[in-house]
């Protein structure tokens, strides 16, 4: 910008400049009169300048306006929010999920980012999700809630193929606790129970449990304290653990951890891990490891490297094997002698 500034300057400069010179140089043909009226509109050159300028970024910023809505009249819609096809009001009761030779892309045209992805989960496991950067573990936890739409295959939960069911019918009857903790401009309780489900016992209960009773409590209006957006007057810590308290809050048959302790401190890790354990003990659970500790007594470990499933078992018999991608991992992280 301050750049800009010095050109249009010296513009209006060397204008007025050239108008010096020629006024002089032809001082026998002109009038004073002329070489006044010359230098005066030289001199409002830089003021025309600047005038210009600011009228062609404000027309650069509308046009981007109509560029982003153009882009979304063109944005593909997402699948239907609910379809004839209702599951049970109880589903799922077991929480088994089936991969089936499930593949994914993010967009037509690019490279799959799931290939094959073939494996059984039983209702209730603890599923520990591991891989090196790029692997392929969010796009597998997006697969879930059919964020992005498969390439083939498909993916069923308690008999149900989600590629059958409404958005509404899946997404509701799945929870995720994810990386970066989301909260909304409102009340602590409107952020818990937006659908007013809950009685006000469900919800000290959930603080409870996720150890935020003690701070809601010395809060000036308790459940009716406002977040700010994004909820910046909380901590990232307690931010976290107010998500933590919805999924206790709603509590379904399967939970998806997406790093879910990868931004707070270890003592905050240990709350969330030890609640985990003992709120979701029937619940099937899918988590990518942030650390690899945190996973070690889960009941199956999935390593994934470059969008395949390349190792599938329990940690420990995964632990015997120093071949195994998962024992180079645990070494790597100074967890294994």
């Amino acid at each position: 910008m301050i750049g800009l500034g010095i050109c249009l300057d010296f513009i209006s400069h060397f204008t007025v400049f050239i108008s010096i010179v020629l006024g002089i140089a032809n001082r026998d043909n002109m009038t004073g009169a002329s070489f006044g009226l010359s230098m005066s509109s030289a001199l409002k050159l830089s003021v025309f300048l600047a005038w210009f300028v600011k009228v062609l970024s404000e027309m650069e910023t509308h046009i981007v306006s109509v560029e982003r809505i153009d882009e979304y009249t063109k944005t593909e819609n997402e699948a239907a929010w609910v379809t004839d096809h209702h599951p049970d009001p109880s589903w799922p009761q077991e929480g088994n999920i089936d991969f089936e030779n499930f593949d994914l892309r993010y967009r037509p045209g690019l490279e799959l980012v799931l290939k094959g992805i073939t494996c059984h989960i039983k209702g209730g496991e603890k599923i520990g999700i591991v891989g090196r950067t790029g692997a392929g573990k969010s796009s597998l936890t997006v697969s879930l809630f059919r964020l992005i739409e498969g390439a083939g295959g498909t993916i069923v939960i308690d008999n149900e193929p989600i590629d059958k069911l409404g958005l509404h019918d899946l997404r509701s009857r799945i929870t995720i606790l994810p990386q970066d903790p989301v909260l909304f401009s409102g009340s602590i309780r409107m952020n818990l129970d937006p659908l007013n489900k809950y009685t006000d016992d469900q919800i000290w209960q959930a603080l409870h449990v996720a150890h935020l009773k003690p701070f809601v409590l010395a809060l000036p209006s308790q459940l009716e304290y406002r977040c700010i957006e994004g909820g910046q007057n909380l901590s990232v810590g307690q931010r976290q653990l107010m998500c933590l308290a919805r999924s206790v809050l709603k509590k379904t048959r399967i939970l998806v951890l997406d790093e879910a302790t990868a931004a707070v401190d270890m003592d905050t890790d240990d709350l969330i891990q030890k609640t985990i354990r003992n709120e979701f003990k029937n619940t099937t659970i899918l988590a990518i490891a942030h650390r690899l500790n945190t996973i070690l007594d889960y009941d199956k470990v999935m390593v994934l490297d470059a969008g395949k499933l390349v190792e599938f078992g329990k940690p420990e018999a995964l632990l015997k094997d120093p071949d195994s991608l998962f024992y180079g991992m645990v070494k790597d992280a100074g967890l294994q002698a």
